[in-house]
């Protein structure tokens, strides 16, 4: 139980300061309330204005006759500092000096905690702090050197309980540098060393903060509360990365371990979450039941694939890509759906990540490995399509243009389309990348482009074929023209104003694109609606003329 106070005027001033004062002034007013506490005499009395004079700096605005016993007031002021302290919250790590414990004084000096009761009554001073969040009571290092002083006779048993000789400051400093050079940081220095040296954390910490202020050049602990650059935090994730242990980076960045993990940790993060997971999107993707089937071996096509002439005048390493196979179509759409499915399961995890309060390096690993297995099925479907890429440059280059400019470009226009192409959409991969290859080609080319078509192979693609041949890309190219000049064919089946429309719609005219519904209806002045409604009506006499003209074509979506 709390003890109460003896004087009503000193509990009056109690209120008033750990009501009123500030953190920083009630730890000053704790502090001169010990000086004062340490010069009170016995058996005299003192005049209450001089007591508050002394705590505050102020005398009492109406003047007061009051006095107290000096046994009375130094119960009070012991009181005081205790509840000031207290009121100040202030944690014990953030003193400059030593703090110890009713355990830590019990082992000191070989007596038991009752006995450290006691000498509290006696006059050893004691704050309520803070330690790692919980209020204990603690006793500051020169209030127990003071108590010392002034108390031989009650302590006879306390010559462990002294100053640090010069030595054994040099020693645990040097034991200090040794765990640190292994990665240790002050908090692990500070409870080895405590229970190698049998001294108190506080007075080791003490000791090493104070060596560290006063040598600065040969700091244990140097520019320890100091920010790092994101330069400096980014060389440490490299170097780590190039195999470099925590304890080197540790000993280079003069950093304890604990913080090169933590900059470990959110570098790491950081490049995680710059991953590129964009993916195209499936609802099938949240059937988790048929992951097994989504992640499962690429299925072997039903014959064996035909071999491709290669195209006359290709250096060998160029020729080398007809050796490999084309995808059938089972093939392509298990890929596609595979890349997709990962890049998924992927960014779902990493949108976990904020809220995840551990098993975060896990996750992160996790996301990677997914990551790295959608990247090689990824170059697996370009590799087998790099072909492509070879021969529609071959048909367009000309004398004064870079052939092998011409590939890489290509090649960059394959890679996009692989990560662009939706396969649950039933269009050939082969047909989408030529001429998302051409397209990059007419900006590259114009003049080989001028008078060409534009032609479209996006969600209401105007034809699609319906068999999957996997037929040398020239010949592709060579079919699909044809089917375009039968398209215009049955096109004259339509009235003026559902040409319209679907020549608008669909982007056949030249240089011409796509127009959404609703941009179809402002031209017309119809509404978006009345538009669907009419592209409704034209597809369906489109496909009747397609079989009445017996043409290979699939119109509509």
């Amino acid at each position: 139980m709390h003890e109460d106070y003896r004087d009503a005027k000193i509990k009056e001033l109690r209120d008033q300061l750990t009501r009123f004062a500030p953190q920083t002034k009630k730890i000053e007013q704790a502090g001169l309330t010990e000086k004062l506490y340490g010069e009170i005499e016995p058996d005299r009395t003192y005049a209450f204005d001089y007591v508050c004079f002394r705590i505050t700096n102020y005398r009492p605005e109406t003047p007061s006759r009051h006095s107290i016993a000096s046994a009375d007031l130094k119960h009070d002021l012991r009181l005081l500092i205790e509840d000031l302290s207290d009121s100040a919250d202030v944690a014990v790590v953030d003193l400059v000096e030593p703090v110890h414990t009713v355990d830590d004084l019990s082992k000191m000096f070989s007596v038991s905690t009752k006995t450290i009761s006691r000498w509290r009554d006696a006059g050893l001073v004691s704050r309520r702090l803070l330690f790692g969040g919980r209020k204990r009571v603690g006793f500051l290092h020169s209030s127990v050197e003071r108590f010392v002083a002034n108390n031989r006779d009650k302590i006879r048993r306390g010559e462990r309980f002294s100053q640090l000789s010069d030595d054994e400051k040099s020693e645990m400093i040097e034991r200090a540098r040794q765990l640190v050079e292994g990665g240790a940081s002050l908090s692990e220095v500070t409870r080895q060393l405590s229970e190698q040296m049998n001294r108190s954390p506080e007075t080791i910490r003490y000791t090493l903060k104070n060596f560290d202020l006063e040598n600065q050049s040969l700091a244990i602990f140097p520019n320890h509360r100091g920010a790092l650059s994101e330069d400096d935090k980014r060389s440490i994730f490299k170097l780590y990365t190039h195999g470099a242990t925590v304890a080197q980076l540790c000993k280079r960045f003069k950093r304890t371990r604990t913080s090169v993990q933590r900059i470990l940790l959110d570098m790491r993060l950081e490049q995680v979450m710059e991953l590129p997971l964009d993916y195209i999107y499936n609802e099938d993707f949240e059937q988790t039941s048929r992951e097994a089937e989504y992640l499962g071996p690429t299925p072997d096509p039903a014959t064996a694939p035909r071999k491709v002439r290669v195209p006359a005048g290709l250096p060998s390493y160029l020729a080398a890509l007809y050796d490999v196979a084309l995808l059938t179509r089972e093939q392509e759409y298990h890929l596609f759906r595979k890349m997709n499915y990962l890049k998924h399961k992927a960014s779902r995890l990493r949108e976990s990540l904020d809220e995840a309060k551990s098993n975060k390096t896990a996750i992160m690993d996790e996301i990677d490995d997914l990551y790295e297995a959608a990247v090689l099925v990824k170059n697996k479907i370009v590799q087998s399509n790099l072909r492509l890429v070879v021969s529609i440059a071959k048909r367009h280059v000309a004398s004064t243009d870079d052939f092998f400019a011409l590939v890489s470009d290509g090649n960059m226009s394959l890679i996009r389309a692989v990560e662009k192409f939706d396969y649950s959409r039933g269009n050939k991969f082969s047909t989408y990348a030529s001429w998302a290859i051409m397209k990059n080609f007419a900006r590259t080319i114009p003049s080989e482009f001028k008078h060409r078509d534009r032609f479209r192979t996006t969600t209401e693609e105007l034809f699609m074929a319906r068999q999957d041949e996997r037929l040398d890309p020239y010949l592709e190219e060579t079919v699909q023209r044809s089917r375009q000049r039968e398209l215009s064919k049955i096109l004259n089946r339509l009235d003026e104003r559902e040409q319209k429309i679907i020549t608008a719609r669909f982007g056949l005219g030249r240089g011409k694109e796509p127009l959404t519904l609703k941009q179809v209806g402002e031209e017309m002045g119809v509404t978006k609606e009345r538009i669907r409604q009419l592209e409704a009506r034209a597809l369906s006499k489109l496909r009747e003329a397609a079989d009445e003209a017996k043409i290979d074509v699939e119109l509509g979506s």
